[in-house]
């Protein structure tokens, strides 16, 4: 990996909005800073990249791999009832895929989570311990 994949800038917006957990091969993963829905976001390290097509297929295979890695993890440590996985990139335009853990009853359910109820931030030393099992759990696979 170069540096400057490694190095890639992060949208202001995903930036504001959470934090970082961990980087895999592909993408860098961060945790979305709203406790209401355990959710992550995987951004690839590519620059440019808007769209999954805009990746080279060893990319997108790999992208696939973290996608279910991110999902596996989330769903083991929430046993949420559902995933939502999604890269829309209408409000951000750097590629970057979501992967929330929903709940029937959560305040969104069943519908999207965007714009449902105003995010509630997690508590630093919870939010601290969430990240260190994430990280943990994704590294090891």
């Amino acid at each position: 990996m170069t540096s400057e994949q490694h190095d890639l800038e992060i949208d202001p917006r995903l930036a504001a909005d959470s934090v970082p957990v961990t980087d895999l091969s592909l993408c860098h993963i961060r945790l979305m800073n709203d406790a209401t829905y355990p959710w992550l976001i995987l951004i690839p390290r590519r620059d440019g990249a808007v769209e999954i097509a805009d990746l080279a297929r060893a990319d997108r295979i790999a992208l696939m791999d973290e996608i279910a890695l991110a999902s596996g993890v989330l769903r083991a440590m929430t046993h949420c009832d559902k995933l939502n996985v999604a890269a829309l990139g209408n409000m951000v335009p750097q590629l970057h895929v979501h992967v929330i853990a929903r709940f029937r009853g959560d305040p969104a359910w069943p519908g999207p989570v965007w714009g449902k109820a105003p995010p509630q931030a997690y508590g630093d030393t919870p939010r601290a311990g969430l990240v260190a099992a994430l990280a943990a759990r994704l590294v090891t696979g």
